[in-house]
């Protein structure tokens, strides 16, 4: 005869043991919009390592399934945006929410239910996390961006994204030969609601301003009265993927908990430097972040850190291919 492994709830008491023994306080519990990233890198798989090796519980919500490597994505299959609204409805009546984070959501139907959902929890704080979406047809991008503009970004506390994707994204008229600022951004992206926007890759000038110097980037939290915050970055060459769900959902994991917001940014950004720090190569593509880098054993004396010995926060964009990606500047 097998034991059960889930005794009844008086089991501890008729054992002589104590009731109230009691179960450790649950961790901020974070619901993830996302699609399934099959190679791992980013996604809903990105997002549960992050939420997890930040202190949250992680609850996933598939709305798309990438077919994709480590190197690019091939096609994607979008969830039907009903089944979509029933796996966050069925988890909600029974798990208290304490963050939000949205990611690639797969259909303009999909964005409406999620927003619907969203809607019913306007204190819950949501970082919203946007991809280059240069992947998909027109017929697709068109819709979904102008419903996740519409319907996303009202409910945005935090909007993420690389520098060149927000800007194509928020101010696509943009045509001075200076490139648009964080501020402006954050000022666009405020006439649909959001209150801040965490912009990765901004391009600064050669130190020096000499050709050949070294070159260096900025990501800066800021709101449509200005930058708030930031950490700048020394480029070198490599490429990587799902730096931006890692950035973003590090940072939902820390407003879930209660953070303050410039405090959780400098934490998040922090997290994001070490996992690719400890970033390795699973296949013949791009770098995928540790998010576990913590939990590896110190390196033998003399030794080097991680495989590729990464650090950066600039979200997936394949822009940045080739062009390097950024070292903390300490």
């Amino acid at each position: 005869m097998t034991a059960s492994p889930n005794p009844p709830p008086d089991a501890a008491a008729a054992d002589g043991g104590d009731t109230a023994l009691q179960e450790a306080a649950a961790p901020a519990c974070v619901m993830s919009f996302n699609a399934a990233d099959p190679c791992g890198a980013g996604g809903l798989a990105g997002d549960v390592c992050t939420l997890a090796a930040m202190g949250a519980h992680a609850l996933p919500v598939t709305t798309s399934i990438l077919m994709r490597d480590t190197a690019e994505i091939f096609d994607h299959h979008a969830i039907d945006a009903d089944v979509v609204a029933e796996q966050a409805r069925t988890v909600l009546e029974d798990i208290t929410v304490a963050g939000w984070k949205v990611g690639f959501l797969g259909s303009a139907e999909a964005v409406s239910a999620v927003a619907e959902i969203l809607s019913d929890y306007p204190d819950v704080p949501l970082v919203s996390f946007l991809p280059n979406l240069g992947w998909l047809d027109d017929d697709q991008a068109q819709p979904y961006l102008e419903a996740f503009r519409d319907l996303i970004l009202p409910a945005t506390e935090v909007l993420v994204g690389n520098h060149k994707t927000l800007t194509d994204f928020l101010l696509p008229d943009w045509d001075s030969e200076r490139p648009a600022s964080a501020r402006e951004l954050a000022v666009a992206a405020g006439e649909h609601g959001t209150r801040f926007v965490l912009v990765t890759g901004i391009m600064l000038a050669a130190k020096g301003g000499k050709a050949g110097g070294e070159q260096f980037i900025d990501n800066v939290l800021a709101s449509p009265s200005g930058a708030l915050t930031g950490e700048k970055f020394e480029m070198f060459e490599t490429s990587f993927v799902g730096a931006g769900d890692t950035l973003s959902a590090a940072l939902a994991a820390l407003l879930a908990a209660g953070a303050e917001l410039q405090a959780a940014v400098g934490e998040a950004l922090a997290f994001m430097d070490q996992t690719l720090d400890s970033g390795f190569r699973p296949g013949m593509g791009n770098v995928v972040p540790d998010r576990f880098f913590w939990a590896l054993p110190p390196p033998e004396e003399g030794g080097e850190g991680g495989p590729e010995s990464l650090q950066m926060t600039e979200a997936e964009s394949p822009e940045t291919k080739g062009k390097g990606v950024p070292r903390r500047v300490h």
